[in-house]
């Protein structure tokens, strides 16, 4: 594997910042994917901010690549996207700051409501009628209504027909990320178990979804309606069972560049210790040390082989292949993304931190800049 370093000539206060691109066509190409597995309608979950490239371009791209829906964390998040000019439904759940009930009648968005206690608050706010979706906690207990406290959550939907309407049913699979249609089965009961009681209530037709992206592209069992796709969007299946499209690209520019001799400690606690003459080089990509917990290091050549290591920083190419010395100052690598040749992928980070891709491209700081292709 190789970190792609592409020469640059650069002075010595200005050099290419630290930038993440979305790349809306690898975002289309994920909403392709997803298609081609399902016959639901697809709705593009793009919060965390579009999970860290930008929600009104990935949006956006994913509008135009056949998604119907849109989904958010809250009413806010779903204000930007229709001042972008996306007119599409945009579902919000979550949240986290409780509902602006007029908001939603307002801007068009409908309310995921997992509790008796939050559908009868909104039911208090609501001036206008607010389209809600019934959230049924499909085995989880992470939110959602339990399958026994579904009649009290009924009963209340129909105690307030006027101010509320029931459009949909909604849930998660606990254990879509095994990949296994088995896993999933006892979810997939409870939603259908979920979905006929509101019919028997009278409410319907209403449309039922269940599946994130590993379900929409593993288990068609789960597909019911709409499928919900967001890590999928920027190019992370949770099953590592389908390799998708990445949907950016990190780059930065080489800071500083030493030549150490063997037995020199590299990085804070000298976490790695060099045993070869070796060109060691810093990459500013903009994000806090602290951040990166334990993405440590990468060792690097511009046509050799790339590993994860200990410590901080790049190691350049050897000087016995390369003997004018270390990578120059100015120098773009491409941190992870599509780049013509063998660069690390937001997984290969997200493995050699023992953490998950979601993490990595949701905790990029602002100090990167963004730009889209």
């Amino acid at each position: 594997m190789t970190t792609v370093l592409a020469p640059q000539r650069a002075t010595f206060s200005r050099l290419h910042a630290p930038t993440l691109c979305t790349l809306p066509t690898a975002v289309a190409e994920n909403v392709h994917r997803v298609r081609a597995a399902t016959t639901a309608r697809i709705m593009a979950v793009v919060k965390a901010d579009g999970y860290g490239h930008g929600a009104v371009a990935v949006a956006t791209a994913a509008v135009a690549a056949g998604a119907g829906w849109l989904g958010v964390t809250d009413v806010g998040e779903a204000r930007a996207l229709r001042e972008s000019g996306l007119s599409v439904p945009i579902l919000s759940w979550l949240n986290p700051s409780g509902v602006d009930a007029e908001e939603a009648a307002t801007q068009r968005v409908d309310i995921a409501v997992g509790s008796a206690e939050e559908l009868r608050q909104l039911i208090a706010d609501a001036g206008r009628p607010v389209r809600v979706h019934l959230h049924l906690d499909t085995g989880m207990a992470r939110g959602g209504s339990p399958l026994d406290e579904w009649p009290e959550l009924l009963r209340l939907a129909r105690s307030g027909r006027g101010r509320v309407e029931v459009v949909g049913v909604m849930g998660h699979l606990p254990r879509a990320d095994e990949g296994d249609p088995a896993a999933n089965a006892a979810a997939v009961l409870r939603m259908r178990q979920g979905r006929d009681a509101v019919l028997r209530a009278g409410f319907g037709p209403v449309l039922v979804h269940l599946a994130a992206t590993s379900g929409a592209l593993t288990d068609p069992a789960t597909h019911f309606g709409m499928v919900r796709i967001g890590a999928g969007l920027v190019g992370i299946d949770p099953s590592e069972r389908t390799v998708l499209a990445g949907a950016s690209r990190w780059t930065a520019p080489v800071v500083h560049s030493v030549l150490a001799s063997p037995g020199t400690a590299v990085g804070y606690g000298g976490a790695h210790v060099t045993d070869r003459e070796t060109h060691l080089s810093v990459v500013g990509w903009g994000t806090p040390t602290a951040s990166l917990g334990s993405w440590r290091r990468m060792r690097a050549s511009r046509s050799g082989d790339a590993a994860p290591d200990r410590g901080e920083g790049v190691d350049g190419p050897d000087r016995r292949r390369h003997r004018r010395g270390a990578v120059p100052r100015g120098t773009v690598a491409t941190v992870f993304g599509p780049d013509g040749g063998a660069v690390p992928a937001v997984q290969d980070w997200a493995r050699w931190a023992g953490s998950i891709p979601h993490t990595v491209v949701t905790g990029i700081g602002t100090r990167v800049q963004r730009s889209v292709a």
